[in-house]
């Protein structure tokens, strides 16, 4: 390689690190700005901060799932049933999935639904309780 006037690829490295940094920094601050708008009752804010993490994320946080799902709430309940969803497929062991998603199904009227989401998340709880006592 020397031989053939191979050089490195100067500041690529680096601008490639500088590259990734930012867009770390850019998916940290999607995370904070929508958990703060969050906790404001900003929900149109939340859903533009949270779907720009889950964009650019490669961490999957089914508490932005969760928050998101709360925002849609207000205002599309297909997606709000779909984060949800989402939420139960990132995290299987969280009962927050099964409340979620029957929020959603009773604004949708499903109660059928709403009735078998709150027996599965009764039921983690319940194993949860026996496996702690254990």
């Amino acid at each position: 390689m020397v031989m053939m006037h191979y050089k490195d690829d100067e500041g690529t490295n680096e601008l490639c690190f500088q590259e990734w940094t930012q867009e770390m920094q850019d998916m940290l601050n999607a995370r904070k700005h929508g958990d703060v708008s969050f906790h404001e009752k900003d929900f149109k804010t939340t859903i533009n901060y949270y779907t720009q993490f889950i964009e650019v994320s490669t961490t999957i946080s089914p508490t932005v799932y969760a928050r998101r799902s709360l925002a849609y709430l207000c205002h599309q309940l297909d997606a709000s049933l779909c984060d949800a969803m989402q939420e139960q497929c990132v995290y299987l062991d969280w009962t927050t999935t099964f409340y979620m998603q029957a929020t959603t199904l009773t604004k949708i009227n499903m109660l059928k639904d709403v009735a078998d989401r709150l027996k599965g998340g009764v039921a983690m709880e319940e194993n949860r309780q026996e496996a702690r006592g254990s």
